[in-house]
């Protein structure tokens, strides 16, 4: 137990979660955590131009190392400046912590200068939440908003940390578990869900395996290898989050799934009879127009 500043408990959480680097701009409501970094850390921190590109170079550095990777801004601009890099998070299954400054908490819900409701407008592109007002809650949410971030289907959490919280002095315990009832997601797939896949791709005259950055999360490249090469000769185009699939895209990979080369991909994906989606958990879907070649077309037109 050791006695410090919300803003060093800060900056020794991420220490204890081994954060090598985290990605930010200093601004008023996160200037303390500044501060802190001052005053010594093992974090080596990189300063950005733009709370977008702090945030879209921890989603990078996520990516690269495997690692949660970390974006810090102030309250306000800066906050609404990470919205584009968290749904982006969100969206690509990228593990990544977000910590922004919030106004001192008695002026939080007066329209205080720079003050906007992070937490509410990240809702709908985050895992998970917190703003923190009481100091002695920050080492119990910073030790959850971790795991939670890389425990499941990886992604973006947000932690808003009030401006006095991070001047608050207080005794330092980093907890050792996760007090979190609530989260548990799931490790396993239904079995029924695998059969009704195993089911759909026997049945298809068409399927395609569309792998992407999942597979990487997961280490599964070899698994995807071998499910491929021996057992289904499908087409697999890649999208977007994953071309770097390694021996997987070099060895069954077809033209990018994307919108400027869907057609090189073996045929629109949107007329295949099955879709097997390998990023997400286990999930077939069979297109509401794809009974015959060319049928979506034809409902667009009409016909």
């Amino acid at each position: 137990m050791t006695r410090m500043l919300g803003s060093d408990a800060i900056l020794r959480a991420l220490e204890h979660e081994g954060v090598d680097v985290a990605f930010g701009i200093p601004g008023g409501a996160i200037l303390p955590t500044y501060d802190a970094i001052a005053r010594g850390t093992t974090v080596r921190h990189v300063l950005a131009r733009h709370e977008q590109g702090a945030g879209h170079m921890a989603e990078g550095y996520a990516r690269a190392s495997g690692k949660v990777g970390v974006a810090i801004a102030t309250s306000g601009p800066g906050a609404t400046n990470l919205v584009t890099p968290i749904a982006d998070a969100w969206m690509d299954s990228t593990p990544l912590v977000a910590i922004t400054g919030q106004v001192r908490s008695n002026l939080i819900g007066t329209d205080a200068f720079q003050e906007i409701d992070a937490t509410g407008i990240t809702m709908p592109i985050v895992k998970h939440s917190w703003l923190v007002q009481d100091v002695e809650e920050l080492p119990g949410v910073l030790r959850a908003a971790f795991h939670v971030a890389r425990t499941g289907r990886q992604g973006p959490v947000l932690v808003d940390v009030a401006k006095d919280v991070q001047e608050a002095e207080f005794d330092f315990v980093y907890p050792d578990e996760v007090d979190l009832p609530g989260w548990k997601p799931p490790h396993k797939v239904h079995p029924r869900q695998l059969r009704e896949a195993a089911k759909a791709i026997a049945e298809a005259q068409r399927p395609i395996v569309y792998a992407g950055g999942g597979v990487l999360n997961a280490d599964a490249c070899a698994e995807l290898l071998e499910s491929k090469e021996m057992r289904v000769k499908t087409p697999a185009p890649d999208p977007v989050p994953g071309p770097d699939a390694g021996r997987v895209r070099a060895t069954v990979g077809a033209a990018g799934h994307r919108r400027r080369s869907r057609r090189r991909a073996d045929g629109d994906p949107h007329d295949s009879p099955v879709d097997l989606a390998v990023r997400r958990p286990c999930v077939v879907r069979r297109p509401r127009h794809a009974a015959r070649p060319g049928a979506r077309r034809a409902a667009r037109a009409g016909r």
